[in-house]
């Protein structure tokens, strides 16, 4: 079973989040808490993923994530947000949140994406605006870098890293491309020595960047 937290000041949110994802088999909701009981009820219950505010008016969503990140057994935290244009993803990116999920996501589509959350994938809404890419990455990764530092990466690196932007965990991605998970640990390893990143989410907005994705999707793992 995956655990999930789900941490929102509005208890329409709360309510409506669990019940779709408890219609899963294979997900349970712990817990659905305001922010102010977010970090101890994380200790107490150790959920596997959370979904976090990032706009709460009793604590800052950030707040929270940077406690969370500094916890021995970190959960995986993708933050809620009503817009893909918020000001906060940006740096709730940079601060190690594997993702964001807008709130009017396709009901159908949240139980999958906390699948990819609880795998090790990234979430991106496809609706990742310009303005969300250039405050994340530095400055000086504008198109022409992010094309030169993935041409530094073989065909087979170049394959994982799609994958990985689109939001595939190792084992998936060695299945699609006929791979042992060791193997793919190896490449996305060196992925993100070549494109010189810490995450898979920093990994997946340069291959953005570099127009590796081709075209915009609908809502979902990235």
């Amino acid at each position: 079973m995956i655990r999930v937290l789900v941490v929102d000041d509005e208890a329409l949110v709360r309510t409506g989040f669990t019940h779709i994802l408890q219609t899963a088999d294979d997900i349970e909701v712990v817990a659905a808490v305001h922010g102010g009981q977010a970090v101890r009820t994380v200790r107490e219950l150790q959920p596997d993923v959370v979904l976090l505010d990032i706009r709460m008016p009793d604590v800052d969503g950030l707040t929270i994530l940077a406690d969370l990140r500094r916890m021995p057994r970190a959960p995986v935290v993708a933050m809620l947000t009503t817009f893909d244009t918020d000001e906060y993803v940006a740096t709730a990116l940079r601060s190690g949140a594997a993702g964001f999920v807008l709130k009017d996501t396709d009901p159908e589509q949240l139980p999958h994406l906390v699948r990819t959350l609880a795998e090790g994938g990234t979430v991106l809404s496809s609706k990742v605006t310009r303005l969300v890419v250039d405050g994340y990455l530095d400055n000086s990764v504008r198109e022409l870098a992010a094309v030169r530092l993935t041409a530094r990466l073989t065909e087979r690196e170049r394959a994982v890293l799609v994958l990985m932007a689109e939001g595939l965990a190792n084992p998936d991605i060695g299945e699609r491309l006929h791979l042992s998970t060791g193997t793919v640990k190896g490449h996305v390893t060196s992925v993100l020595g070549k494109l010189r990143v810490s995450s898979r989410v920093q990994a997946a907005l340069i291959a953005e960047r570099a127009g590796l994705l081709g075209p915009s999707r609908d809502e979902g793992a990235r």
